[in-house]
């Protein structure tokens, strides 16, 4: 079938704080059947491990998650669940807050080094720095250890579900789900759009594998730290020594500290999803896993903004190759954002391109043989934005898309203006043709459901 089939994904706070219900259960029963009149295939949850792991180590309630796999399933929609091991809070679109396990920042509070950390020494409390994943600094256990015994509980609570009702997990490997840094934290106003952010490795931990990678190669004095040189969040590539035109970024130490550090990121990806191909092998399920669409300053030669997120991408170098591979290696989908964007949208001084980077991993994830999925960066219910996206799922160039997530239901998706373009959107990409307009009112009642929600 030619098609792409399409999933909303649900509100942040679909379960409820405490973990053990659903939050506005027939509102969300009422959502639920009218996308299945619309044709959508499914809907996509996270799995907060700050709701489920919450009272104590290795005790989790999926008590919210039963309740709404049971709708999800009794509407006939399919489900896509995210194993979510970040903060929800403190990024674009973030409507709620949900830390991680109080038990999990408690250790974070004695050893602050188990954060992410900048060269002034913020801390980042979203997610867990990769530098540790291997030590068993969380009460016994190393941080791969706590996400693989997470994802295996979910296994068991849903095994009867899983590769039916369940069709795909996504695995989160760090901030906003995404197999990045945090180097661009909109929390306190530390970053602001378009600036190039800063390097994440001055925790003691990756500290520590810096100097021993320096130490490797017989050159000690490259791992004192990060450059020097690279400058600040809200800075621009040019303003720095290390990103400009001609900076550091392209020399033997550049080359050295953007390889170290790009494959610290590659080998928390690869030990994350070598550990959920094991656990949800012969279940049926697809594995996914998140890449973010850094396209600001994507014009430069440095790709400034990319090289602090980990991304080693740059005018002579594709870094979204080795990330490809490392996923087509276990099966895993490429899920990456910004398919709805335009380059005519941005602002001139961003440098920005998003479609030349959507192209980038479409042919990326061709090369590799890695399955490619999409979603839109922001929130967008205009027709020109679900155009792009129906543009973008093509494959005249690199991969076609084999799923498209649209971000997120909530009360303005059902605006009777709103919902039309969706319900129109749905039918071309399932149909895999150009847009047409829809009319006015259709068949299948959707109205009658828009009319019923809005009481």
């Amino acid at each position: 079938k030619k098609g792409v089939p399409v999933f909303v994904m649900l509100p942040l706070d679909t379960v409820s704080m405490g973990g053990g219900s659903l939050n506005r259960p027939r509102a969300m029963a009422a959502s639920l059947a009218a996308l299945k009149t619309a044709g959508v295939e499914g809907v996509m949850v996270d799995a907060w491990w700050g709701l489920v792991e919450k009272d104590g180590p290795s005790m989790y309630n999926w008590e919210g998650y039963d309740e709404l796999i049971k709708m999800v399933e009794k509407v006939g929609l399919k489900l896509q669940v995210v194993m979510s091991f970040h903060q929800c809070g403190g990024n674009v679109g973030d409507s709620c807050s949900i830390p991680l396990p109080a038990w999990v920042l408690e250790e974070m509070n004695k050893n602050p080094d188990l954060m992410y950390t900048d060269g002034s020494g913020r801390r980042n409390p979203e997610y867990v720095s990769l530098g540790c994943d291997s030590l068993p600094v969380l009460r016994g256990r190393t941080p791969i250890q706590v996400y693989s015994d997470y994802m295996t509980s979910f296994r068991e609570r849903f095994r009867e579900y899983l590769g039916n009702v369940i069709a795909e997990v996504q695995v989160g490997m760090g901030p906003c789900g995404e197999l990045r840094y945090p180097s661009y934290p909109e929390a306190n106003g530390t970053w602001a759009f378009p600036g190039i952010g800063e390097f994440q490795c001055y925790d003691k931990y990756m500290k520590a594998s810096l100097a021993a990678a320096a130490e490797a190669i017989g050159k000690n004095e490259w791992g004192r730290g990060g450059p020097h040189d690279s400058g600040h969040y809200k800075q621009y590539p040019e303003e720095t020594g290390f990103f400009r035109r001609e900076g550091t970024w392209n020399s033997e130490y550049g080359r050295f500290f953007l390889e170290w550090y790009s494959n610290m990121l590659l080998d928390h990806g690869e030990k994350i999803l070598a550990a959920a191909e094991k656990i949800f092998r012969g279940t049926g399920v697809k594995l996914s896993g998140k890449v973010a669409g850094i396209h600001w300053h994507y014009k430069t030669r440095s790709h400034a903004a990319e090289l602090t997120a980990g991304y080693y991408n740059t005018r002579n170098r594709d870094g979204y190759l080795p990330v490809a591979k490392m996923m087509a290696k276990h099966g895993v989908v490429f899920n990456f954002t910004c398919m709805e964007m335009r380059d005519g949208e941005q602002p001139e001084a961003a440098g920005s391109s998003p479609e030349s980077l959507v192209r980038q991993v479409k042919m990326a994830t061709k090369r590799a043989e890695a399955e490619l999925a999409g979603e839109n960066a922001l929130e967008r219910y205009d027709g020109s934005a679900y155009s792009q996206v129906i543009n973008t799922s093509r494959s005249e160039t690199g991969s076609r898309l084999s799923a498209f997530t649209y971000l997120r239901m909530n009360r303005r998706l059902f605006e009777a203006d709103n919902w039309r373009n969706l319900v129109e959107f749905v039918r071309a990409m399932s149909e895999g043709r150009e847009q047409e307009r829809l009319p006015e009112s259709d068949r299948t009642g959707t109205d009658l459901y828009i009319g019923f929600l809005k009481q």
